[in-house]
């Protein structure tokens, strides 16, 4: 059996990456190391974890691709599911995230609205689907 674990995001400071994700999502802080170079959340089953782009470096030799709010997203998002995605929305860019979508109701019903987080990671923030 394979089970999802985590998510691992690449950030400049796992301690401010945290209180964000904290602030903003209402998520709690699982564990961060002593040296603050690797930090996770509790989200619900799979948990969101940031390593800090140092020691990232540390584990893939060959380097990657550092995201940051000057480029274009990446072409993958988390998905926050809640039902009051307007409010999520203005609490997470009151909190430093940028604005990309509005939340707009889809055809199917479902609210989505997208925001990038303080690295330029793209954050959907969404209703359940039905």
């Amino acid at each position: 059996m394979v089970k999802f674990g985590y998510t691992i995001l690449y950030v400049e400071d796992v301690e401010k990456s945290l209180s964000f994700y904290e602030n903003a999502f209402g998520f709690s802080r699982k564990f961060i190391t002593p040296d603050h170079d690797y930090g996770e959340l509790i989200t619900g089953e799979t948990t969101l974890s940031f390593a800090s782009k140092n020691l990232a470096s540390q584990n893939l030799k060959e380097g990657f691709v550092q995201s940051n709010l000057e480029g274009k997203p990446f072409g993958i998002e988390i998905g926050f599911i809640t039902d009051e995605v307007g409010e999520l929305v203005q609490k997470a860019t009151s909190l430093g995230a940028i604005l990309v979508v509005e939340p707009t109701k889809k055809p199917w019903g479902q609210v989505v609205a997208y925001v990038r987080d303080l690295d330029g990671f793209l954050i959907e923030i969404c209703t359940e689907m039905k």
